[in-house]
């Protein structure tokens, strides 16, 4: 959520602010602008309401700004409503000094009421205003920039990432870092910052990642970067490995729709360095066998589609691992007493690396002497670099907030990861095991022949996409399943979708079911099939309309009692639900472009959570 971008170097800055802008803009925002230093010293400031594309008329349309260094930003509501007044960049009282933010600030109002009585202004609703005026109250009695910046860290509490410009420097930009994702980008024609790689990507891949408590200044020439000590540090550069096609559509009228149909080639790249000469190899995990040893607990935390798999994850790792796992959400882990301490593992699983429950989870679980292994997919992320073990999915950059392609490889890596430790412990025999690492394999093409049936969801979505409600049921690891189903349709569609145990639909949600609901059942889950058959059956006499997703098992069986059927490939158990998120990933995006949706950037949503 938000999205920042700075730029210091020898070229015109405000086309490179903008490029960044539109390249962060599927991080989900509400207003945009940008502050540009031009060669008199003089601090210009434009933002607006609404798209980046209003940001951009309103630049044409007036005097243009000029200058070689700047910041922008791409706003998420938190403090105040969207609107033109609480868009950052936000400027100090004096005009001098401008300040992009992501994150919360916990004690603002304090520090506003305090500044009031001194005199101070403010014209926003937000927490940002409150760094920028309190910045100008230490700048005004220590006129060292520096030195007021690390007065104003040691004061606010919460998270930040923050771009700094102040017109008395007009060659530099002060940055700084606090559970909130910055990195730093070195190029040819200048340095930059950003909260997302992707901004970066059609300037440099070489980048730095802040660390919490750090303290960057930018210049055309160069970087140096402090420490919360105020000590200049020596920081490792790094190579992002893809490039910017990776973050472009390539034909298809949406991300969304393009990451659907990388999923072949995304799991392929998450399995094939980890499979060889038939053996499961992590070796992130060396000492697997040992880690196991004492452990009596598995914790699997995360948020949204992540949470989803940690539901599927549980179901697998309990059968696999036979030691209890609980799938649980990161915004209630640190306040549910879990049981944590060296019997416990920790699994933290987070597309952006960067989720700042899962964040703050993670940190208490380490501080109960807990260990923590993370699956992301962005390398140097936070939480990738504070956990104990880190597996990345190496699903390549995701643009589209809905999750599809992340979502899949986090899957497909933690049973992966399931499978490898009841290796290592002895718990799997020998001839399951390769039947599963052979499943691993052909899992890829397996992918490839579901999404060769476009044309099948997207009729199925022209007759139902006017339902206003609809509700997913399923058994065992289809519930699971069905709960991402249920997200993705009410993220991108706005529909009202619930999934439910089918076994529980009589002890209550049966009585919402009435002539012409639309249910979707999925009975991809063989041993259980005949049960949930019944659960159809009950909605069906009841008038549903119900369309089913099975695999060639159990096709017959199912399809007697359904409006509509998908029948997917047959694979092992354990893998089935990553072939069975497919069908759902593409009813819910082909429903939502006959509603007329904004699939790419749904309302009120943002990719990156990076606030409580």
């Amino acid at each position: 959520m938000c999205g920042i971008i700075g730029f210091a170097g020898k070229a015109e800055a405000v086309p490179v602010l903008l490029d960044g802008l539109e390249r962060l803009e599927y991080r989900g925002y509400d207003s945009a602008g940008i502050a540009v230093v031009s060669e008199d010293g003089a601090l210009q400031v434009k933002k607006s309401k609404g798209r980046l594309s209003v940001l951009q008329k309103l630049l044409e349309t007036q005097e243009p700004l000029s200058g070689n260094i700047g910041i922008g930003h791409t706003r998420w509501a938190t403090h105040g409503e969207p609107n033109d007044t609480n868009a950052h960049p936000h400027v100090g009282q004096g005009g001098k000094i401008a300040v992009v933010h992501n994150g919360i600030i916990e004690n603002y109002l304090e520090i506003k009421q305090s500044l009031m009585r001194k005199g101070f202004v403010f014209s926003s609703d937000t927490d940002t205003e409150v760094i920028v005026q309190l910045l100008e109250y230490y700048y005004r009695k220590k006129s060292d920039l520096l030195e007021a910046v690390y007065d104003v860290l040691n004061r606010i509490k919460g998270a930040y990432a923050l771009g700094i410009l102040c017109s008395d420097f007009p060659d530099q930009i002060v940055a700084a870092r606090k559970d909130a994702p910055l990195l730093i980008g070195y190029g040819e024609d200048g340095n930059y910052i950003a909260s997302d790689a992707t901004a970066l990507l059609a300037h440099t891949r070489t980048v730095t990642y802040m660390e919490d408590d750090e303290v960057a200044v930018l210049t055309a020439e160069g970087v140096r970067i402090f420490d919360g000590d105020r000590s200049l540090l020596e920081k490792e550069k790094h190579t992002i490995e893809w490039d910017v096609s990776a973050a472009e559509k390539c034909g298809y009228a949406h991300f969304m729709l393009k990451e659907i149909m990388e999923q072949p080639e995304a799991v392929r790249k998450t399995i094939s360095c980890r499979i060889a000469d038939k053996e499961i190899v992590l070796e992130e995990l060396k000492d697997a066998k040992e880690l196991l040893k004492n452990i009596s607990r598995i914790y699997i935390v995360a948020c949204g589609s992540a949470y989803h798999v940690g539901m599927v994850g549980k179901y697998a790792l309990e059968k696999l691992l036979h030691i209890p796992v609980e799938a649980s959400l990161a915004s209630e882990f640190r306040y549910s007493e879990p049981l944590l301490g060296e019997s416990a593992l920790v699994i933290v699983i987070s597309q952006s690396g960067e989720t700042l429950d899962s964040m703050a989870a993670l940190r208490e679980a380490k501080r109960k002497g807990s260990r923590v292994l993370s699956i992301v997919n962005v390398m140097g992320s936070s939480i990738a670099r504070e956990s104990d073990y880190v597996l990345y999915t190496w699903a390549g950059p995701e643009i589209a907030v809905a999750t599809t392609k992340a979502y899949t490889t986090q899957m497909v890596l933690l049973l992966l990861l399931g499978v490898y430790l009841a290796k290592q412990s002895d718990i799997i025999v020998r001839e399951e095991y390769g039947k599963i690492v052979g499943e691993f394999q052909k899992l890829p093409e397996k992918i490839s022949a579901v999404l060769n049936n476009l044309k099948d969801y997207q009729k199925s979505a022209s007759r139902y996409f006017n339902h206003n409600s609809v509700f997913y049921i399923g058994r065992n690891v289809d519930y699971a399943l069905g709960l991402e189903g249920s997200l993705k349709l009410k993220e991108i569609s706005y529909i009202h979708s619930e999934s439910y145990a089918a076994g529980e639909l009589k002890h209550g949600t049966i009585s919402l079911i009435e002539p012409g609901t639309l249910v979707i059942a999925l009975a991809m889950y063989e041993p259980l099939a005949e049960k949930t058959l019944s659960n159809i059956v009950e909605v069906r006499s009841r008038g549903a309309e119900v369309i089913a997703i099975t695999t060639e098992l159990t096709a017959q069986l199912i399809g007697s009692q359904s409006s509509e059927l998908f029948v997917l490939p047959e694979t092992h158990p354990l893998l089935q639900p990553v072939l069975g998120v497919i069908p759902l990933q593409l009813f819910a995006y082909y429903v939502a472009l006959n509603r007329g949706c904004d699939i790419d950037k749904p309302r009120n949503l943002a990719k990156s959570v990076t606030v409580e």
